[in-house]
């Protein structure tokens, strides 16, 4: 949360006050407003406020409050929370500006301090670090330095550590050894004594902890728990990778005997509680090597032009029950992890893969999503709630997508009812402002030693599009059945996906990259701007460019997070949304699943306050599953370019930087660093503005979309890194 939401808050805290002011002490009054100050001064910690800008932020517009302002302004400078830098100007103080938050870590071996309650990130220098590492939470003390705009830091206090134990190689001597976190923004080695190295020999890939660290020294100490095998092997890497982001590569034998002894009798009590689907035509589509089968779809035509479609998701929460050991592993999980060999189930096997999996000719509980549709893609009514129901066929989209382009094969005549209504629901969005961002996916074909054979990009087809449109139909419409004002009904709390529009700064780093291939982003009037962003990805789609465009839109985007308050999601153009389709492969699904039913039956409402929380944790898993699955992707590119070094490949620029240029390989898009020292033919300086390297004798210019030609250097398996040199004309 920004600052601009901690004002949000307030200004409703106040309002609220306003409203009971007459009734209420002026203590209380002092202690509310005297928080809000406080949260003001540390979420901006290097400005100054006035007692005038404060009442004005915080909506106050009475004189007798603006009063206790100033009083309250004069009392904390002081305590010394803040400091008055000038006659009625004050700035939070260095004993006052004590701040929680989670360390991000950089390669150079500083780290930035990312907190709630900051609107700039505080800068902390190795020297200042003080033992925490990257993903710590820590508490921190501003300095009265400064590093250019850059407001420094010292970390005071290490609340949490990120991790107990780190992934690494060995380092052996005849008297001791060093462990080198594959972590590349740890900035520390650990010392690890002969007695303590658990049968680890010169160059193993381990699995370490710390022991202790002495005062005064440099490195910790250190001891091997276990030998994960040679670098470069896939299981050694890839749990080396788990062990970086804090995942499990196995359940506890507790957790697989509570999922074995599930039961997986159909009771008739339970089903005569459900509505049956299980005569109505129902099949699932999904990737070919697909284990799991959380989706499924039926149609029935209800009268002409007139069809009936049910999204039938597996129904997790009928086994998986709140308060349970196997709920709470769940939960710790988040969801689960897609590494390029295997899969990190959020579920063990017998649900994920058994119980739960929609698998076909097998009867299975369901909780649906079912909307009557006419044939432009109008919904004309909808239910929610629980069903059981039995798939007829299972699909790759492979099989789906020969019946859309050939009509033929069995229930083509179905498959093609669905595309044409998944396409209507499609324009429908793109009609109301949803993006037209269309990303690809990298994928690996493996040998039968695992090794990459071939990188090539998946690219989303019709068929994929179908059922990515009726679920996003489906978690659109659950999200706006629980979250739009009714009439005499209290709000319910509930867990949002949600998406912010981009910021300004992302825009303008857009606007100077198109601009390099004489395209404008050209706002519409009245419109918002993914109606302009739209326009600028079509236009380059018909030149051609889409692949130098979209990547970059992308990263214009803000990331979408789950959250008990709604702003609605930007991308797909929703005011409402949720993700109601994968509980079992997303925590945040199941979660929807209780709080739809409970909705749907009268039951007590979700606690707010417990939700947030819960969002906030699935979100942070989230972005864990995201970083290992990029991280595995970038060790198999690696791996794949290991017997092409001296090779020489086209590439184009995909991102400058002041210590050199990356490059995205034509033919396999695998991505290196031509660093700046490898330039010898002039001295190249880095251009913010303009994000290119220009040679200052020459003037020659590298910018992002740059067609280059380079040669592979090096491929470094374990710091999973490219290295290329440019081959000059």
């Amino acid at each position: 949360m920004r600052l601009y939401s901690i004002l949000f808050l307030l200004r409703l805290a106040l309002f609220t006050l306003a409203d009971v002011k007459e009734h209420q002490s002026n203590n209380i009054l002092s202690k509310v407003l005297k928080e809000g100050i406080i949260k003001l001064f540390k979420g901006a910690p290097t400005k100054t406020f006035n007692y005038k800008q404060i009442a004005s932020i915080l909506t106050i517009k009475d004189d007798p409050t603006r009063k206790v302002v100033l009083s309250l302004l004069d009392s904390l400078s002081s305590e010394g929370v803040i400091k008055e830098v000038q006659r009625g100007k004050y700035r939070l103080s260095n004993k006052g500006a004590l701040l929680s938050g989670r360390l991000d870590g950089t390669q150079r071996g500083d780290a930035y301090l990312i907190s709630e309650d900051l609107e700039k990130d505080v800068l902390i220098k190795q020297q200042d670090l003080n033992h925490a590492f990257d993903g710590d939470t820590v508490r921190v003390r501003l300095k009265n330095k400064k590093r250019g705009a850059k407001t420094l830091g010292e970390v005071v206090e290490i609340l949490k550590r990120n991790q107990v134990e780190y992934a690494g190689t060995i380092q052996k001597s005849q008297k001791y050894a060093f462990f080198m976190p594959d972590n590349q923004k740890i900035p520390v080695d650990f010392y690890i004594d002969l007695s303590n190295l658990s049968g680890a020999k010169q160059g193993d890939k381990v699995i370490a902890q710390i022991k202790s660290w002495p005062k005064g020294k440099k490195n910790p100490f250190g001891e091997v728990l276990r030998v994960l095998g040679r670098p470069g092997e896939n299981d050694a890497e890839i749990h080396s990778i788990l062990s970086q982001y804090n995942l499990p590569y196995a359940f506890p034998e507790a957790i697989e005997s509570a999922a074995n002894n599930i039961s997986g009798e159909f009771r008739n009590d339970e089903i005569k509680k459900r509505r049956d689907f299980r005569k109505v035509l129902t099949f699932t589509i999904d990737p070919e090597d697909a284990k799991d089968f959380d989706d499924a779809l039926s149609i029935r035509l209800v009268e002409p032009n007139l069809w009936e479609v049910g999204v039938h998701i597996a129904d997790v929460s009928h086994y998986v029950l709140p308060g349970t050991p196997l709920d709470d592993e769940a939960f710790n999980r988040g969801n689960s992890v897609y590494l390029v060999d295997r899969v990190v189930p959020m579920l063990p096997e017998v649900l994920s893969n058994g119980l739960c999996s929609l698998r076909p000719n097998e009867d299975k509980y369901t909780f649906s999503a079912v909307f009557e549709i006419d044939g432009s893609g109008n919904i004309k009514k909808e239910w929610f709630g629980k069903t059981i129901i039995h798939s007829d066929r299972r699909f790759s989209y492979e099989d789906a997508q020969s019946r859309i382009e050939s009509g033929k094969g069995d229930l083509a005549e179905e498959i093609k009812v669905l595309d044409s209504l998944a396409k209507k629901l499609r324009q429908k969005r793109i009609n109301a402002g949803a993006l037209e961002i269309e990303s690809e996916e990298t994928k690996f074909r493996l040998n039968d030693a695992g090794h990459p054979i071939e990188v090539y990009q998946k690219i989303s087809l019709d068929a994929n599009k179908l059922i990515e449109e009726f679920m996003l139909l489906a978690n659109k419409k659950v999200a706006e059945f629980i979250g739009k004002p009714v009439k005499n009904r209290a709000k319910t709390p509930f867990v949002y996906r949600v998406h912010d529009k981009p910021s300004e700064e992302r825009l303008e780093d857009l606007k100077i990259y198109i601009s390099r291939f004489g395209y404008r982003l050209e706002l519409v009037k009245n419109k918002p701007v993914s109606f302009a962003l739209n326009n600028l990805l079509r236009a380059a789609k018909k030149r051609g460019d889409h692949a130098l465009i979209s990547p970059m839109a992308i990263k214009s985007m803000a990331k979408a997070v789950y959250t008990g308050d709604n702003i609605g999601h930007y991308g797909l153009g929703f005011s409402y949304y949720s993700h109601f389709t994968s509980p079992i492969r997303r925590y945040a699904d199941l979660l929807v699943h209780r709080l739809l039913y409970n909705q749907l039956n009268s039951l007590p409402k979700g606690n707010e306050a417990l939700i947030d929380s819960q969002c906030k944790h699935v979100s942070g898993t989230e972005k864990q599953a995201t970083d290992a699955e990029r991280a595995s992707i970038k060790f198999m590119q690696v791996k794949y370019m290991l017997d092409k070094v001296g090779s020489v490949l086209p590439g184009r620029i995909s991102g400058v930087t002041e210590w050199g240029i990356f490059i995205e390989l034509h033919n396999n898009k695998c991505e290196g660093l031509v660093h700046i020292r490898s330039m010898t033919d002039d001295h190249y300086f880095f251009n913010q503005e303009s994000l290119q390297l220009v040679g200052s004798r020459y003037g020659k210019e590298f910018g992002l979309g740059d067609e280059v030609l380079i040669e592979v250097k090096g491929a470094d398996l374990l710091k999973k890194q490219l290295d290329f040199v440019l081959i000059n004309d």
